[in-house]
């Protein structure tokens, strides 16, 4: 479950469609299928495919809304700024199929939420397009839906394109830097000394800076179905845990596109 589950979730976070909420229902539901292709985990040599149920789950609402940056709260709104409660995850990976990581613990999916302050630095508003400053911070925790532990932070300041009508389509652009806790970094590329051997010495990685990351997304609602696409480029040159013996490549790139069948919603009174 596990393993189809969050990625699942993942995949909606990613996938899931901008429109202008004031034109569609108030909210939506469907199911669909979505194609991705992840590294084990940030840093790894080793690919995975994955053929996943995706969620199509849209909720208008004033207040609370779940779209296509997964499912968030707004705090406060202005002409220029935004606060929100937001949440994200990642996927699992299974460590006997990891060579680097062969022995180890497995990496158990995560859950991210936390607050988001977005910062409008120009703004279309006729043609739906804008430039902004988002700055999410989330609290990251891992479960294999046994258990939960907490494994830190994350703070993910990225330089946010976002145009939700280009010819039928809706698409983003997002880069920027990202900073994370030590426990977090400890959970990914840590190497106890249990765990040591002569190709993988112990290894204790530091917090701080995690890379750099860019994002795009694309996607376009239909009568009945949508359909979406991303691609996720990390570039980890001088981030704080370069030198783990588990960082095998100093990029990590994932991809992945899905198509939803609209099944009932609920027009706006």
């Amino acid at each position: 479950m596990r393993q189809i589950l969050i990625p699942s979730l993942m995949a909606f976070c990613l996938l899931a469609p901008a429109v202008r909420a004031g034109e569609l229902p108030r909210w939506e539901l469907g199911l669909g299928l979505a194609g991705l292709s992840i590294p084990d985990y940030r840093g790894s040599d080793e690919q995975r495919g994955y053929l996943l149920p995706l969620p199509y789950v849209q909720y208008r609402g004033e207040i609370f809304q779940i779209d296509r940056e997964g499912a968030h709260g707004k705090l406060f709104t202005s002409e220029r700024v935004r606060l929100e409660l937001s949440v994200n995850a990642g996927p699992p990976a299974r460590s006997d199929d990891n060579e680097a990581r062969r022995g180890m613990p497995d990496i158990d999916p995560t859950v991210e939420a936390g607050p988001s302050l977005e910062i409008y630095l120009l703004r279309d508003k006729a043609r739906d397009r804008a430039w902004s400053i988002r700055l999410p911070w989330r609290a990251v925790a891992a479960t294999d839906l046994s258990q939960v532990d907490g494994i830190g932070w994350v703070f993910a300041p990225n330089l946010n394109y976002e145009a939700r009508h280009f010819r039928g389509w809706g698409f983003s652009v997002a880069a920027g830097p990202l900073y994370v806790s030590e426990k977090y970094h400890d959970y990914y590329y840590d190497v106890s000394p249990v765990h040591a051997m002569a190709t993988r010495p112990a290894y204790d990685a530091p917090g701080g800076y995690s890379g750099s990351r860019m994002t795009f997304t694309a996607s376009r609602r239909f009568p009945d179905f949508w359909v979406g696409a991303f691609a996720r480029y990390d570039d980890l040159s001088g981030a704080a845990f370069e030198d783990s013996p588990l960082v095998k490549k100093k990029s990590s790139f994932m991809a992945g596109v899905g198509i939803a069948w609209v099944l009932a919603e609920a027009k706006r009174p």
